[in-house]
C-alpha cells in the first residue's frame, strides 16, 4: 500500500471514529478541510479508495468503509499511534511534534516492528492525545 492510500485511510478514520453514528457515513468535504486539500483531489482518492474495495459510496452521497476499508484503516491508525506513544514516553518528544513524527515514521515500520513496539510499550490503549487505540481486526 502506498503512502497517500495509508494517509487518506487514517484521515478517514479520525473523522469515522468522532461520529456519534458511525453508519452516518463520512463527507468528502470533511476530508478536503482535514487535510487542506481540494474536494476535486480528495473525490478523486476516494474513487481510487472504491476501487480498491475499500470505500463504498453512491455518487453525492456519503462514503462508507468496507469491511476490508476498515481493517486497514484500523492497522494504520493502530500504528500511527502506537508509534506516537513510543516518541512521548521513550524518546521524550513534546506533543507539539509527536504526531508529525508518527506520521514520518509509521511508513518506515514494518508491521513486525510495530507488533513487537507494541509488545515493548505494553500494548498501550491511548494515544498520546488521548485517543483511543484501536485494536487490528483479524
Amino acid at each position: 500500500m502506498n503512502v497517500s492510500t495509508e494517509d487518506y485511510l487514517r484521515t478517514l478514520y479520525a473523522i469515522y471514529e468522532k461520529l456519534k453514528d458511525k453508519s452516518e457515513g463520512l463527507r468528502s468535504i470533511d476530508v478536503a478541510k482535514e487535510l487542506g486539500i481540494s474536494k476535486p483531489s480528495v473525490s478523486a482518492m476516494i474513487k481510487k479508495l472504491i476501487s480498491m474495495n475499500y470505500l463504498k459510496a453512491k455518487p453525492y452521497s456519503k462514503i462508507h468503509f468496507t469491511r476490508k476499508g476498515l481493517k486497514e484503516a484500523l492497522r494504520v491508525m493502530h500504528n500511527h499511534r502506537v508509534i506516537e506513544v513510543f516518541l512521548r514516553d521513550i524518546l521524550g518528544y513534546g506533543l507539539t511534534k509527536v504526531h508529525e513524527e508518527a506520521h514520518r515514521l509509521e511508513h518506515a515500520f514494518s508491521e513486525e516492528s510495530i507488533k513487537r513496539l507494541d509488545k515493548f510499550l505494553k500494548h498501550p490503549k491511548k494515544s498520546p492525545y488521548g485517543m483511543k487505540i484501536p485494536p487490528k481486526m483479524r
